[in-house]
């Protein structure tokens, strides 16, 4: 039956491509978008038109590229640096549409299209950096640098042409080369089949209850959540429990069934690890392979050493002596936590030892005991709407800017909300949307990217397009959607990178916005996480769906008392997991490789207890195998460094909504892009080089 649907999915793509063909003009990428804002027409957009705009966008770059390689003129920063930044113009419009869509609105028959494109792309922009007389082009406008002709932005983009020109193999011989191409093919097919049987594993897996008894402990938002999902699917007077976090993380935190407790973790830890069609070990193995041998083409001895001499920390040594630091101080509290955790469990008679499907159960059982508080006590005062407020009056009073909500603009999704940023003065600055909710096509997770960067083109400066996608918990029953202030946090998070966009004022597209080192891009998003938890910023948002009432003092107290609660349980997860990134991609391997017993002969040899995993298993780390994290994932706790010192400068000058360190923040790590190094822009900020005593004080691990 699969099978069969597939077969007429892919028929019916076809047939729709081929109709998209015969009629151009009903295809919104063939013309220039006449909506406000020039926002896409998410309205008209179908997945029949992606196929033939982007071949048509392959056809027009290629032709612009023909011009600039063919070019009698001698080579300058005018005619080939900078056009060959402006050019591609019509692929990259579509494809910012499209790569949005896989992630956050993807179908079956989007899934057929997007295994004939991916091939495609890769080998047309294989073409484009390896193509030797264009190269060459580049690279005498290069070897003529710090000439004194050129502005610092210019100089920067003309630094990043070349060396992504060399990272991408220009400097290989022709065998190299189409050897490279062959592997860039194969990676971007194999990394689309990983994320696209996550996103099956995710949905396929249901836990469905048919005993009211199984409900036991769980809170009445998550019985009606559960009862509403079981309707959804075709299962009335039921219950399901689903792999979306707002249904998993608080079954595994309330449900007194610990048999039951055990089925849905087990669920979670072994997706993409099931010896079915979506199971990702041998897709694992295929990419680790391909990124080893792409990695000695160009001159690297691993895959880490490649992608980090592009970061900040520049070698898998800086990446390694950071995690083991934090590791040896970590590992200690998490043994202590355990030894806490099992002692409750032996309290209550309770005649097991604590296994990985309880530390949820039992932290949150503790941290009630001990603090007189969990999530479910909080979650009334944080409202979907209201926090969301709360987060726009901190926009408002750190830069001056408010969000205005626009009905009148095409929205990516039904669900999706459409924003207007503007200055206080009136003045625009681009668009935002905010798409909420879990659905069967959208990847778990949260994440910002843009429909359209901001940039200069033809003088004319362009307004970014950015959206936030998240997948926060869903109205059940009568209540509105209440968030966990995890959730709250991670709107905040999310924010931050939006800002990273929207703010930024920057000629060039490829160097503007988060177009930063990798380990620097987190920075914007995890500082706007402090402001979610300050008591001003509480005030403020946190109120009481039903009565209106503000977060009492009391609740905050017992928030800040406990924020460093369970804090070796999440940061060993997190360490393990970015260990583990760095043992896949800093490792010579020799001959096939089991990704499972791999990933657990590294975490022996870490000494990490059976009680905790990693936060992502090899077969579900989507992050590292098919998103840009691959040897990255450590950028997260990179930038919480640099976040941790950051926000202390707004706390030790006795103001979190000090004007001039928000203006300088503004100016220096928000607006700038990648047009200046970011340790310098850091320096510029902070007028000092980042210090870790902060964040191991916030963590509690000094």
């Amino acid at each position: 039956m699969l099978n069969m649907k597939r077969t007429l999915a892919f028929l019916i793509a076809i047939m729709a491509i081929l109709y998209s063909c015969r009629n151009p003009n009903d295809n919104p990428f063939f013309n220039e978008y006449d909506t406000p804002f020039g926002v896409p027409p998410f309205d008209k957009i179908s997945t029949s038109h992606y196929l033939p705009a982007i071949q048509k966008g392959i056809d027009e770059h290629n032709d612009e590229i023909k011009d600039i390689r063919s070019s009698k003129k001698n080579p300058t920063f005018k005619n080939t640096i900078e056009t060959l930044e402006y050019s591609g113009y019509a692929l990259q419009r579509v494809l910012d549409v499209y790569n949005n869509a896989l992630l956050a609105d993807n179908s079956d028959s989007l899934q057929l299209i997007a295994k004939e494109v991916a091939p495609i792309l890769s080998a047309h922009f294989d073409e484009v950096m390896m193509d030797s007389i264009l190269f060459q082009r580049v690279k005498q406008v290069y070897d003529k640098r710090g000439s004194g002709s050129l502005n610092p932005e210019e100089e920067m983009l003309l630094e990043e042409t070349f060396k992504s020109f060399v990272r991408n193999g220009a400097n290989l011989e022709r065998s190299e080369k189409e050897k490279l191409k062959q592997i860039n093919e194969e990676l971007a097919i194999n990394t689309l089949k990983f994320g696209n049987n996550l996103l099956a594993e995710d949905n396929n897996w249901k836990l469905i209850i048919e005993d009211k008894e199984d409900l036991e402990g769980l809170p009445e938002m998550i019985v009606a959540s559960a009862a509403e999902a079981a309707e959804a699917a075709g299962y009335p007077d039921k219950w399901v429990i689903t792999m979306h976090k707002p249904s998993w993380i608080p079954f595994l935190q309330y449900s007194s069934k610990r048999n039951l407790r055990e089925k849905v973790y087990k669920a979670w830890m072994n997706r993409g690890n099931n010896d079915n069609e979506y199971d990702n070990k041998d897709v694992i193995a295929e990419i680790i392979e391909l990124r080893s041998e792409k990695a000695r083409l160009l001159g690297y001895n691993t895959w880490a050493k490649y992608r980090l001499d592009n970061n900040m920390a520049k070698t898998p040594s800086a990446v390694d002596d950071l995690l083991m630091q934090l590791w040896k101080k970590t590992l200690p509290v998490a043994i202590s936590e355990k030894e806490s955790l099992q002692k409750m469990i032996d309290e209550e008679g309770g005649d097991f030892k604590l296994a990985s499907w309880d530390w949820w159960y039992y932290a949150e059982k503790v941290r009630k005991s001990k603090y007189d508080l969990d999530d479910e006590i909080l979650r009334p005062y944080f409202e979907l709407n209201a926090s969301r407020q709360g987060l726009f009056y901190v926009l408002e009073q750190l830069y001056g800017i408010k969000m205005i909500e626009r009905e009148d603009l095409p929205k990516p999704h039904p669900e999706a909300f459409a924003y207007e940023v503007q200055e206080n003065n009136g003045t625009h600055i681009g668009i935002l949307y905010m798409d909420l909710f879990p659905r069967s096509s959208k990847t778990g997770g949260a994440w910002m990217e843009a429909y359209r960067k901001q940039q200069v083109r033809d003088g004319e400066f362009i307004t970014p397009v950015i959206t936030n996608v998240f997948n926060f918990s869903k109205p059940a029953g009568d209540q509105p959607a209440l968030l966990t202030f995890d959730e709250v946090s991670t709107m905040f998070h999310e924010m931050g990178h939006a800002l990273h966009g929207l703010l930024s004022k920057c000629t060039y597209r490829s160097i503007s916005g988060t177009a930063v080192a990798l380990d620097f891009v987190e920075l914007p998003s995890q500082i706007m996480e402090n402001w979610a938890a300050e008591p001003e910023v509480l005030k403020i948002y946190a109120k009481h769906y039903q009565t209106g009432e503000p977060i009492p003092q009391s609740l905050i107290d017992k928030m800040d008392n406990s924020n460093k609660f369970n804090q070796g349980f999440s940061m060993t997860e997190r360490l393990a997991a970015s260990i583990l990134d760095m043992s896949w991609h800093n490792t010579l391997f020799r001959g096939k490789i089991d990704p499972v017993q791999y990933e657990n002969s590294i975490m022996k040899g870490l000494g990490l207890m059976d009680e905790i995993i990693p936060r992502y298993k090899s077969p579900y780390f989507a992050h590292i195998f098919s998103s840009m994290y691959s040897a990255g994932y450590y950028s997260y706790l990179w930038a919480e460094v640099l976040d941790a010192d950051a926000f202390n400068a707004f706390k030790e000058s006795g103001d979190i909504f000090n004007p001039e360190l928000a203006g300088k923040l503004r100016e220096y790590v928000l607006s700038k892009g990648g047009t200046v190094e970011p340790m310098e822009l850091y320096g510029q900020f902070r007028g000092k080089d980042p210090d870790i005593s902060s964040f191991l004080k916030r963590t509690g691990l000094n």
